[in-house]
């Protein structure tokens, strides 16, 4: 019998199996930042000094010292206040024990609140209803921030007024004093834009950042030149020489308020061009 051919065994190369272990994935926590919330103003510990509103100062004025209310925001609902000496807080649903009831007297229109009365001090400084309407309590720090702004821009007012030029000083002066400024010489005029930049800073200044004031003055000039007309009634503009109708004034607008917004539209800018040739 033939041989068998013996069968060559062809080892497979052994693989090996490599366990990939997965890392644990690690969150790193967060941190979570505690917001602090602003500490509330502390009250103050000192002497106050309360003055009746208006110039009558009675000799004697009584205020409410009980059967008076506050809303608290934070509790949703009225709390009753009373002034009584014997507790230490004006609310009624914290006082304890007796509650021996004190009057409110302004003496000469004034209330003078030794630092020790806390109690009669809160209540009138944060929850009486009669505050800033009967009375209002001295605050000299207050006082003096309002006089220092009010300094600044009178201040602020006097260089601007000083430095104008007088086409602009006639336009701000006719809104204030109509057209009887057309009368005024040029040094009387300045004269009077620095009294009234000086008396109210605030209104001069407004007056002054108003684009409309030059246009409203430019069409009261226009007018009075006879350029154009206003009729009776307050409600149209018409050429002065052949009586066309320029523009309509809207209701319950100023007329000249309404000129000066209708001179920057397309048809306005081209009879302000117009008027102006015919004033120079």
């Amino acid at each position: 019998m033939a041989k068998k051919k013996e069968e060559t065994k062809v080892e497979e190369p052994i693989v090996e199996e490599r366990v990939v272990m997965e890392e644990p994935v690690v969150e790193t926590p967060k941190i979570k930042k505690e917001v602090k919330s602003e500490p509330k103003p502390k009250w103050e510990i000192k002497d106050r000094v309360y003055y009746l509103k208006g110039r009558k100062k009675p000799l004697s004025r009584m205020i409410r010292s009980a059967n008076i209310f506050w809303f608290d925001v934070e509790k949703g609902y009225e709390r009753e206040l009373k002034y009584c000496q014997n507790q230490k807080t004006p609310f009624v649903d914290e006082m304890k024990g007796d509650q021996r009831l004190e009057h409110i007297v302004f003496q000469n229109g004034t209330l003078f609140v030794e630092k020790e009365k806390v109690t009669l001090q809160k209540l009138l400084s944060l929850y009486h209803p009669h505050k800033n309407q009967l009375y209002y309590e001295h605050k000299p720090v207050e006082i003096a921030s309002n006089q220092l702004d009010w300094l600044e821009f009178e201040v602020e007012a006097l260089k601007l007024a000083k430095d104008m030029d007088i086409d602009m000083a006639e336009a701000i002066m006719r809104a204030e004093k109509g057209s009887d400024v057309s009368r005024l010489s040029s040094k009387e005029l300045r004269r009077d834009l620095l009294l009234f930049a000086r008396a109210n800073p605030q209104l001069f200044l407004e007056l002054v950042a108003d684009d409309n004031v030059q246009l409203r003055n430019f069409g009261i000039k226009a007018v009075e030149a006879g350029i154009i007309i206003l009729t009776q009634d307050q409600r149209t503009f018409m050429w002065g020489s052949n009586k066309r109708k320029l523009m309509t004034v809207p209701f319950d607008e100023h007329p000249y308020s309404a000129l000066a917004a209708w001179f920057k539209t397309d048809e306005g800018m081209e009879i302000y061009s117009n008027i102006e040739k015919r004033m120079k």
